[in-house]
């Protein structure tokens, strides 16, 4: 399905161009509106937290930190937040780490990082000896430091006030996720992140959210904690993805930003509860229903489906999705229950969004429209018109931090190679086909993308996860299944899907393992052990 329309205007939102404008703008135009509400359901206002991050900053550049690198190491919380904009409102850069690293690795990225201090949760309060040659604060000990950091304004101190931050100023180290085990420091500038922020705010209007996603990356940045100021909405921040539904049902967003593996586990939620109550055939006559009406122009989705609405706080409507693929089937599945889900395309390099589908203009498939701070390229196109998607903007990294050979290796000219394949089609939406990383490149000279097959396979409903990849020169499909189902039946399956598919796409060799795939935070499934 297409809702296309061209004369579709941007939003109007704030303007910022440093993130101490976010800011600044954020307590100007919102003023005594809610920004937060904390962990204990009490609220801040965007006032109130603009003063905090005005003394927390102050408190740090009084500990002698400026244009230092201080990393912060921490589930997701409202500190997390106030962390992050004291540490790079106050000149300084914040490199977010991931909290299920070891200690080992974390040791390792701050060193690599060169940081200086380091902002942890109680949860790593055991754990801090391990790391060397950092000064460590205790986010529980972050009003202390606000309060010492308001009584020297009060006092006259105003180095913070003074602090001269352009939009060139490093902002962020923030390392990749490493599916294929190659964490490099991404260097995002003030204005990489504002502008992408800015113009993902022009594309997608939103209100009242849940902040789902880890904060130790972009794409929470730049759909969350960055919009939120924007939009002037409230956020209530979860810290623990097991709780998904029942934060929804707590807090009553009207929207999340999620990865592909949490809109499917919404989506399978919906139909295992109409399963187990016997509904099925009922919610697939109303869905039948529903769509005869939505063809002649009549929309009464939030009037049918109120009971699965009322299942995830009742004011859930909208789904920004990032970070991987997201099966179309599953996109189109949810709009017709009444949710919009709005694919979108982004990578950390780019700060991170790079294109998304908007509010009322979208391409079920698509990942969107490049946003209008960068501009988006095919090169090589094959017959079909897919090749490497390249960026160029405002928004694509400073570089590599100390790697000058990877960061020239990552760009050709003016334009960042994603190491994605992708197309633009004539309405120019954009469409990712796969990772030519995970490219597989057959001996006959045929390419096969292995996400392309992984969506065909997940179509099968016992399979919880897959992953395809090229074992001497023949393609493999290692299965994580549900634990009724036997090898006879997955054996059946795969031989209709060879059937289906041309002969060089056949799966040639069957693996089943009895434990979930190790993945990223962002449930990516890690790659680099399965390479061959």
């Amino acid at each position: 399905m297409t809702n296309h329309n061209n004369t579709y205007a941007y939003y109007d939102v704030l303007k910022p161009v440093t993130l101490c404008d976010l800011i600044r703008l954020g307590k100007e135009n919102w003023k005594d509106k809610t920004a937060f509400y904390t962990e204990e359901d009490k609220t801040i206002s965007y006032s109130e937290f603009s003063d905090m991050v005005s003394c927390l900053g102050t408190f740090i550049m009084s500990e002698g930190f400026t244009n230092a690198h201080i990393g912060i190491l921490s589930e997701n919380s409202v500190n997390w937040c106030l962390a992050f904009f004291g540490i790079c409102n106050s000149g300084n850069v914040i490199v977010p780490l991931d909290k299920n690293e070891s200690d080992e690795e974390i040791q390792k990225l701050l060193r690599q990082s060169d940081c200086e201090a380091l902002f942890y949760s109680d949860k790593f309060k055991k754990r801090i000896d391990k790391f060397d040659g950092v000064k460590c604060f205790s986010l529980e000990e972050i009003n202390d430091y606000v309060d010492k950091g308001k009584q020297m304004i009060e006092d006259g101190e105003d180095v913070f006030e003074k602090a001269d931050i352009d939009k060139d100023r490093l902002a962020a180290i923030v390392f990749t996720s490493g599916t294929m085990g190659d964490k490099k420091g991404v260097m995002l500038s003030h204005e990489n992140l504002v502008s992408d922020a800015y113009e993902t705010c022009r594309y997608v209007k939103a209100r009242d959210t849940q902040i789902l996603l880890p904060l130790h990356h972009t794409f929470a940045w730049a759909s969350g904690m960055f919009a939120m100021f924007f939009y002037g909405v409230s956020a209530h921040i979860s810290g623990d993805l097991k709780r998904i539904v029942k934060d929804l049902n707590n807090n009553k967003p009207q929207n999340i930003s999620a990865v592909p593996m949490m809109v499917e586990m919404i989506y399978k939620s919906i139909w295992n509860s109409a399963k187990k109550q016997n509904k099925e055939a009922k919610l697939k006559r109303l869905i039948t229903f529903s769509n005869l009406l939505m063809s002649i122009g009549i929309d009464i989705r939030r009037k049918l489906f109120r009971e699965i609405r009322d299942s995830f706080g009742g004011e859930l409507q909208l789904i920004i999705c990032g970070g991987a693929a997201l099966d179309t089937d599953i996109e189109k599945g949810l709009f017709d229950l009444g949710f919009t889900v709005l694919n979108g395309y982004g990578i950390t390099e780019c700060s991170p969004v790079v294109s998304v589908n908007r509010n009322r203009d979208f391409r079920f498939g698509s990942v969107g429209k490049p946003l209008c701070c960068n501009e988006v390229k095919i090169a090589d196109k094959n017959e079909k018109g897919v090749g490497e998607i390249l960026v160029s903007g405002s928004n694509v990294m400073k570089g590599y931090y100390k790697d000058t050979k990877a960061t020239e290796e990552a760009f050709d000219g003016k334009w960042f190679k994603t190491g994605d394949y992708g197309y633009i089609d004539k309405d120019g939406y954009l469409f990712i086909t796969g990772r030519k990383k995970n490219l597989i490149v057959l001996a006959n000279g045929e390419n096969v993308a292995a996400e392309e097959i992984e969506m065909k396979l997940m179509k099968l409903g016992y399979v919880k996860e897959v992953m395809v990849y090229e074992e001497n020169q023949k393609i493999v499909a290692e299965f994580y299944l549900d634990d009724k189902i036997t090898k006879e039946t997955l054996d059946k399956d795969i031989a209709r899907y060879n059937d289906s598919v041309p002969q060089y796409k056949n799966i040639s060799y069957i693996k089943i393992r009895d434990n979930p795939f190790e993945k990223t935070t962002t449930l990516k499934i890690k790659r680099v052990q399965h390479e061959h």
